[in-house]
């Protein structure tokens, strides 16, 4: 079985059912699931070794994770479609038709083929300016969020969509409440929040406050994965300090969970990363938010000087934009004038396709950095409307 040649699903699928994995309590397959490395972000094996070992690559590793994880949900549930077309009709439910990265796969017409390449297209977009770290740490970490949003398809399909961005965006409130916390905080930290600030309120006109988000996350896996999603954030060189543990223990009384899930959370990162340090590109920073940060910063000059010729052609034709940039460059711009510009920011990105990443879970983030960086990486597009700093 190869997840990188067509048919592999049909050849995972059929073997799993041999392996009556779906038995599996719930709670203990997310254990398995997060021992893997599946939620970390970073897939050191497949989960529970149903797939036998062979030389697979992270990708691979991932796209069977992820595959692995809806298949279990879908058995748990016990849904009457089946499930490759089930899990297509949700992609397609959760998907922005206007700007869906998904949009020009659709015309497949056969299910199993379609469904690779969802996959396919959802953990890996474009080899060339997707780096590791930023892909471990952001979008890959991020894709239990499409399963608990399968999970919540398969019981009531509606609404569905404000379900998956509503528990995106009480996830992002929470993890970097932690950060927000801290007595002091570094320039990377300060940054990291500021980037979650201006893109959470872009996608929900406010922002979403901790007791709003605490409101969102009521199902046991939901309050399992934003656990360690908390502890992802926080360690710091095998460290969880007392402010995060104290967040920790608030979360704990909040989502009325028990004293041994938070434990057993931060016991299970420090142990994962003290046996893959080496494989875990990410852990060769200290700090996660520094890591994030420098990643996104290198990924926005890369997308914004391969597509530049585009982007001037783009740019060009919206006189506001090129307004707000500019003005970017001299001062803060306002909660409306960040909205006004990252909605024309990303109608320009459905027109060209590497820029798909803005529409992913977590890549509203880079668009602070896209919007600091575009005046500066562009200057013919700004020749007319640049205002002289030394004037």
């Amino acid at each position: 079985m190869n997840p990188s040649a067509s048919g592999w699903i049909k050849k995972l699928l059929k073997e799993v059912s041999e392996t009556m994995y779906s038995n599996t309590e719930t709670t203990v397959f997310y254990n398995n699931l997060k021992h893997a490395g599946f939620i970390y972000g970073s897939n050191i094996k497949v989960v529970l070794d149903i797939v036998k070992p062979f030389e697979l690559s992270e990708e691979e590793r991932c796209k069977i994770n992820l595959l692995l994880t809806f298949y279990f949900i879908y058995n748990k549930e016990n849904p009457k479609a089946p499930f490759t077309e089930s899990l297509i009709k949700y992609y397609k439910s959760i998907g922005d038709q206007k700007r869906s990265f998904f949009e020009d796969l659709f015309s497949d017409k056969s299910a199993d083929s379609l469904l690779e390449k969802i996959i396919h297209k959802r953990i890996h977009i474009d080899d060339n300016f997707i780096t590791k770290s930023f892909n471990y740490f952001l979008i890959n970490a991020l894709l239990f969020v499409d399963v608990l949003g399968y999970q919540r398809f398969l019981q009531d399909e509606k609404q569905i969509k404000n379900y998956v961005k509503n528990l995106e965006s009480a996830l992002e409130t929470i993890v970097f409440s932690v950060i927000e916390n801290k007595t002091e905080k570094s320039a990377y930290d300060k940054n990291l929040v500021k980037l979650f600030e201006d893109s959470i309120r872009h996608k929900n006109a406010k922002l979403v406050t901790y007791n709003d988000a605490i409101t969102i996350i009521k199902e046991p896996l939901e309050k399992l994965y934003i656990i360690d999603l908390v502890c992802m954030a926080s360690w710091t060189d095998k460290i969880i300090d007392n402010e995060e543990r104290d967040f920790l223990n608030q979360l704990k009384t909040d989502l009325n969970i028990d004293r041994a899930v938070i434990v057993r959370s931060v016991n299970d990162i420090n142990l994962f990363y003290d046996e893959h340090k080496e494989k875990v590109a990410f852990l060769s920073s200290k700090n996660l938010a520094q890591s994030f940060y420098t990643n996104s910063s290198k990924i926005v000059y890369k997308l914004i000087t391969r597509n530049s010729k585009r982007l001037i052609k783009e740019l060009s034709e919206s006189k506001e934009a090129l307004y707000l940039l500019t003005q970017s460059t001299q001062r803060n711009l306002t909660d409306e004038e960040q909205k006004k510009i990252q909605m024309q920011l990303l109608d320009i990105f459905k027109s060209i396709p590497s820029l798909a990443i803005f529409m992913l879970p977590g890549g509203m983030l880079l668009l602070p950095l896209f919007i600091k960086f575009i005046p500066r990486l562009l200057p013919s597009a700004f020749d007319d409307n640049r205002i002289d700093e030394d004037a």
